[in-house]
């Protein structure tokens, strides 16, 4: 049993559709667990496909009727600045129910309630201050681009960081004008719901966010396919993303998909060890390891590779798994038994594809829960599958290499490519192998701090397009070009009389 439970949970957890929290009409319904004793704490209404009809009828409605995408930016940014006021209001409380529900240590849950308020808080100034492109032509004609919301987005988002990485998505829709229906994963539903009393406290009109709970093959497929949701938000694993892909092939959405990642992180012999080992840690094993831009992969250069392995493993033995609610918690409990099974899995087989360090099963003192030490391999091929496969856990596997040329091949070898840290003194080769590393994103000498601004998304089978700052905009936005003709015209005249 969880060793804290929240007062006043929940024990039905309802969609919120038109303005209003209901049940499915069917009545359907799952169960949801905590992480860190396995019971069942509520029960969440299962969306089918009839409840989706509805979520999108309501966001129809209040896109094509009321006053959302019609208001000035400055109006919209005012209610998005309220939006972050009550999000931060409330942060211990959201940071203790998310911790509840997956099992991140309750320090990091924190931090990602106060990143959710400042993803408000950054879309909020954003469209204030966007200017869109004009062009002239002097005595000829004026271009611009006038930018129109695209309509209901339909949001699809993951368990780990649940509410921050949904604020990632409403912040950029809510700010451009569209309405949203937003499918949560069903692990994670208890802190969705408090979206709908945060968004009405804040002035948000009835119809703009609607939530639909629900399994991914019934509510989000049935999201995925539905006529009246011209365009997807979704993050997840890559297979999923897959299939989504394929399902919105057949009306052409717009699709933006971050999917799953492998990150390389690679460290010189010229590096500031101590640096990297600290940020090489805290990459893989925060948030228990349920990171899509985790360094789960690290590769050494050889003169170094044994101290750092040496140190390295050290320091994992000395982390602090345990109570997610306990402040002194580093790893907390995986998110759900099912994921729990498959971590361990890979936890089993690197114990034949690599050197073991440290961790490699289940702590002792915790033998309730889905807890697991953190794992550190070593010599581990890259051809080895904990190499090549996203574990999404705290396991690491750790590889040498002699050359600059090797060390990309080993960065590049894999079908993933979210992120990528580069560990090195020398400017010319941190910029140059930066470069020429497959990631959509790549820090030097840094760990994992992201710049809102800038854009945030992956290649090969990490992703689909780009969200953040102006991406994010473009994304939510069609943009069109008007053009102006402000003298005269010259134009064939044809069929006109000789």
């Amino acid at each position: 049993m969880a060793t804290h439970t929240p007062a006043n949970l929940p024990e039905r957890i309802q969609h919120y559709i038109g303005g209003k929290f209901v049940d499915s009409i069917s009545g359907a319904t799952f169960d949801v667990l905590e992480p860190a004793g396995n019971t069942v704490y509520a029960t969440a209404a299962a969306g089918q496909k009839e409840d989706i009809d509805l979520a999108v009828a309501a966001a129809t409605e209040a896109f094509e009727n009321g006053p959302w995408p019609r208001m000035l930016p400055r109006a919209r940014s005012r209610v998005l600045n309220r939006i972050a006021d009550l999000v931060e209001a409330q942060d211990a409380r959201l940071a203790e129910l998310e911790t509840f529900d997956t099992g991140l240590p309750i320090t990091q849950a924190l931090g990602q309630a106060q990143r959710a308020a400042e993803n408000f808080r950054f879309f909020a100034d954003l469209i204030v201050a966007q200017a869109d492109d004009t062009y002239k032509v002097p005595g000829r004609q004026i271009n611009y681009v006038n930018r129109k919301p695209k309509g209901v987005a339909g949001l699809i988002t993951p368990w780990n960081t649940p509410f921050m990485l949904e604020s990632w998505k409403l912040a950029p829709a809510l700010a451009s004008g569209c309405t949203v229906v937003l499918k949560p994963a069903e692990f994670t539903p208890l802190s969705a719901s408090l979206w709908a009393k945060i968004f009405e406290d804040a002035g948000v009109p009835d119809g703009v966010f609607n939530l639909v709970n629900g399994l991914g093959e019934e509510a989000g497929d049935a999201l995925v396919k539905h006529p009246g949701v011209p365009l997807i938000s979704f993050t997840g694993e890559t297979t999923t993303g897959q299939t989504i892909f394929r399902n919105c092939a057949a009306d052409l959405k717009g699709m933006s998909m971050e999917l799953g990642g492998k990150s390389p992180a690679v460290v010189f012999a010229d590096a500031d060890l101590d640096a990297a080992i600290d940020s090489t840690l805290f990459g893989v094993f925060s948030l228990n390891g349920e990171r899509c831009t985790a360094g789960s992969r690290i590769l050494v250069e050889r003169p170094v590779y044994e101290d750092f392995i040496a140190r390295y493993a050290a320091r994992a033995k000395n982390i602090v798994v345990g109570d997610p609610n306990d402040p002194k918690t580093e790893v907390g409990a995986l998110v759900h038994p099912e994921h729990f099974a498959k971590v361990m899995s890979y936890v089993e087989l690197g114990k034949s594809e690599g050197r073991l360090l440290a961790g490699g099963g289940r702590p002792e003192a915790l033998p309730d829960g889905n807890y697991v030490q953190p794992t550190v391999f070593a010599d581990v091929a890259k051809n080895a599958r904990i190499f090549q496969e996203e574990i999404f856990g705290p396991v690491v596997a750790i590889t040498p290499f002699d050359t600059d040329e090797e060390a990309l091949e080993l960065a590049n070898g894999v079908k993933y490519g979210l992120a990528a840290y580069i560990w090195t003194s020398n400017l010319e080769r941190a910029h140059t192998f930066a470069h020429a590393v497959e990631s959509g994103m790549v820090w030097l000498n840094s760990h994992n701090v992201r710049d809102l601004r800038t854009p945030f998304g992956g290649v090969k089978a990490s992703g689909l397009g780009h969200e953040g700052g102006y991406r994010s905009i473009d994304f939510y936005t069609d943009q069109q070009a008007v053009h102006i003709t402000v003298g005269p015209v010259h134009t064939a005249r044809f069929g006109a009389s000789q």
